[in-house]
């Protein structure tokens, strides 16, 4: 089911919340949270009921290797080293199984010039996000992390549809506390859940799906060995920058507001990242929470900074091919990871530089500043070639007609007209929780980055604010005649 349909919108999400307030007023608060529970496994159920299945008996190993895990604490035995060591081992084999064999089947026949046949593997939805979510309860219930253990409460932190499919990837610290006081929510905090939808709906309805019109074709027409100009590959390389952001980030906001309509606070996952000034701070504001996971439970075990400089970019490179990796299995992914490492490890080395030479002053320069968000977009833009080429070969015919190797071509108002204004809306405007001043979970390890925006700007609970609320939501359902899924939906 999706967000940007009118099964959703109109039919699951009022019943939904019909179940859930109606419980919570008659002060049946366990019985809400079941019924969100029930709700997310219909949710989940809705694209492929077979795999309902699979999240259960997911959740049922985790569930019982958690409590193995607390007992052996409580006993100071060495076997809760053991529990986590299978818990990890069941969730990233499921991983591993359904989302790289086919790839590694199909890699190894071609090198061993083998004919191993397993089939077509389907993607569980969602699994790469749930798996990352019960991996950091798991580690930090070991080390002793996580406070109390409630089936009820686990069940839904992994459940919670309106992050299930596509994240933001949530720590337990964050929405557990708050399982167990939604007794009282707030008519302002409903308003809130509203307007975040409603801003989400219209970034992936009137802008992310435009700028597929104007990044697919190309995409696919290099993918059918079609060569582009220089024109039309800068302009579809420019479209998917713009649909990739507005498309997750609309997810993410959709999210966000369906939550607090439930009275539960969700992490923010994007903060303006192409305002990035550096390869960095790019990864402080794109997917927060996958970064967090990745610095959390990767780069800090692997040793982080903490063992040299050498080791440190190892460990940069390894974490980001991995988290390349995650996102699909496939070398343009693989790549696309590589060059982000790459990126960090140039980045970090400059940065020792400038910290040598005692040229901090240059940081502040403002032709310095406008000079490193240009290199931090453009080299955002190539890496993203990779990441939405459906093989390796048109993705380096794409950039090699990016370098001018094909020719010219004759610029296209509307194909550089369109991409370039929503890309200015993304480093220019304010984003959502700037707008609506939101804050984000206690519990939320990363700062929020984004400036405050004037007061005049700020969204209020008014009728004036309800009337642009409104207005935007029509506006998008009168645009949402075709339902498309979300690009997240595919990892």
């Amino acid at each position: 089911m999706l967000f940007n349909s009118y099964t959703f919108i109109f039919v699951f999400l009022p019943l939904t919340l019909l179940v859930f307030h109606s419980l919570r007023y008659l002060k049946r608060g366990r019985s809400a949270i079941f019924s969100l529970i029930v709700a997310s496994f219909v949710f989940y159920g809705w694209w492929n009921p077979q795999y309902i299945l699979l999240l259960v008996g997911l959740m049922a190993s985790d569930c019982v290797i958690a409590q193995q895990i607390i007992r052996a604490r409580q006993q100071n035995k060495r076997s809760a080293k053991f529990w986590l060591i299978i818990g990890l081992v069941i969730n990233l084999g499921a991983l591993g199984y359904y989302k790289y064999a086919n790839f590694f089947v199909d890699n190894l026949n071609a090198l061993m010039d083998w004919e191993i046949l397993i089939g077509t593997v389907v993607l569980p939805i969602g699994i790469s996000f749930f798996t990352f979510q019960k991996i950091a309860f798991l580690t930090d219930l070991y080390h002793g992390k996580v406070s109390r253990f409630s089936i009820l409460n686990y069940s839904l932190f992994v459940t919670f549809f309106p992050q299930l499919i596509a994240g933001p990837i949530v720590h337990h610290s964050e929405v557990m506390p708050q399982f167990d006081k939604l007794e009282r929510i707030e008519q302002k905090m409903v308003a809130l859940g509203v307007t975040f939808f409603s801003i989400g709906l219209a970034k992936k309805v009137l802008i992310a799906d435009t700028a597929a019109r104007y990044a697919s074709p190309h995409f696919n027409a290099a993918f059918g060995g079609e060569t582009l100009d220089f024109v039309t590959a800068w302009g579809a390389a420019f479209a998917y920058t713009a649909q990739i952001y507005y498309d997750f980030s609309a997810y993410s906001d959709m999210a966000i507001g369906i939550a607090l309509l439930f009275g539960i606070r969700l992490p923010i996952n994007f903060d303006s990242p192409y305002k990035s000034r550096n390869i960095m701070d790019f990864w402080r504001r794109w997917h927060i929470t996958l970064s967090r996971f990745l610095r959390d439970y990767l780069y800090i075990p692997l040793g982080g900074n903490q063992k040299g400089q050498g080791r440190r970019f190892i460990n940069l490179i390894i974490t980001m091919v991995l988290g390349g990796i995650w996102h699909g299995a496939g070398w343009t992914f693989l790549i696309w990871g590589t060059l982000h490492g790459l990126y960090l490890v140039i980045n970090h080395a400059w940065h020792g530089i400038v910290r040598r030479l005692s040229l901090e002053p240059l940081r502040t320069n403002k032709v310095f500043t406008a000079f490193g968000w240009l290199i931090t977009f453009l080299a955002v833009v190539v890496a993203w070639v990779f990441f939405r080429a459906t093989s390796l070969d048109s993705a380096m015919s794409i950039l090699a007609s990016m370098t001018g190797q094909n020719g010219f071509g004759t610029p296209s108002l509307a194909a550089f007209l369109v991409p370039a204004i929503f890309l200015s809306g993304a480093v220019i405007l304010p984003n959502t929780q700037q707008i609506t001043n939101y804050i984000p979970p206690a519990g939320t390890s990363d700062r929020h980055l984004a400036r405050p925006i004037p007061e005049a700007l700020r969204w209020k609970l008014s009728s004036q604010w309800a009337v642009y609320v409104g207005v935007l939501f029509a506006l998008s359902l009168m645009y949402m005649t075709q339902v498309s899924e979300f690009i997240y939906f595919q990892f």
